[in-house]
């Protein structure tokens, strides 16, 4: 059987379980993730090369899409997200945006360092980027769109969550399972990430110095549900060569931005600190 016709695998999902994958349909899904990172410059040719795939194969993948209105094709070949794709991304967007008062902090924090500034919130067992706020300076952050889940262990976004779950609930997460090294910086065992949470949680926030991707730093804290269970993290970006004199300033922020979402969520009400009189903070 070729690799674009139908073809199921059996894995395993436990000692009494079993789940069938469809490869067919794993690789129409990665090749509509792909189009969709692209921003219309996808190729056939290209999504092939990039996803290791049989060139008949992606035209198959791609014509089957395009009957679907997943995907369009546009002049000189190029395909982009067509008008269901665009449904589906809108739909999930909108179960997973953040609250308007927690974008509105984000905002807020965005403002007082013009930087690049993100929100993650902790969603159904996974770490999900809900929002990002360019920077003022661009800063060129690869995998920096909504809704990345991927290489929690390497982003200061996700270790300020993961610091501060329960600890047998990180180790089902990563104990035993391979950590990607994305550069000479990234944490490559549980042990040095065990480590690094605990650094985090007597520090009070989070740091990627060029663990995710070189030439990028990152700050990040968390915020807090009712419950006290971390609910998500604020992040700013910065290129290493302002890090060093942003780093205590920006700390501040994300952690003052961590504060403003926890006393929103416990008390349902946004403040301003340290303004007298404020007693809410509604933006228009």
């Amino acid at each position: 059987m070729n690799d674009d016709q139908v073809e199921a695998t059996t894995v395993s999902s436990g000692p009494a379980t079993s789940e069938t994958v469809l490869q067919t349909l794993v690789r129409g899904l990665a090749v509509l993730e792909a189009v969709a990172e692209r921003n219309g410059t996808a190729t056939p040719k290209s999504l092939a090369r990039q996803l290791g795939l049989k060139p008949a194969t992606c035209y198959h993948l791609l014509r089957t899409l395009r009957a679907e209105g997943y995907v369009l094709r546009l002049p000189g070949g190029r395909f982009d997200i067509g008008p269901r794709g665009t449904l589906l991304g809108k739909s999930v967007a909108a179960r997973t945006s953040p609250a308007p008062d927690i974008a509105a902090i984000l905002t807020r924090l965005h403002n007082k360092t013009h930087e690049t500034a993100y929100v993650c919130g902790w969603f159904h067992g996974t770490i999900l980027r809900q929002q990002v706020i360019t920077g003022v300076q661009s800063v060129t952050v690869k995998n920096l769109n909504v809704g990345y889940i991927g290489n929690m262990h390497a982003r200061a976004s996700c270790q300020a969550i993961l610091a501060y779950l329960p600890a047998a609930q990180v180790s089902m997460m990563f104990d035993g399972t391979p950590l990607t090294k994305l550069t000479a910086n990234t944490i490559g065992t549980f042990e040095d990430l065990v480590v690094e949470l605990d650094t985090i949680r007597r520090r009070g926030y989070a740091l990627d110095i060029e663990a995710f991707e070189n030439d990028i730093c990152c700050v990040a804290a968390p915020f807090f549900d009712a419950s006290g269970t971390p609910a998500g993290s604020f992040t700013v970006s910065v290129p290493v060569s302002r890090f060093p004199q942003l780093r205590s300033t920006l700390a501040n922020e994300v952690r003052e931005a961590g504060a403003l979402a926890t006393n929103l969520l416990k008390t349902g009400r946004l403040t301003i600190p340290g303004v007298p009189g404020e007693s809410d903070f509604r933006p228009a």
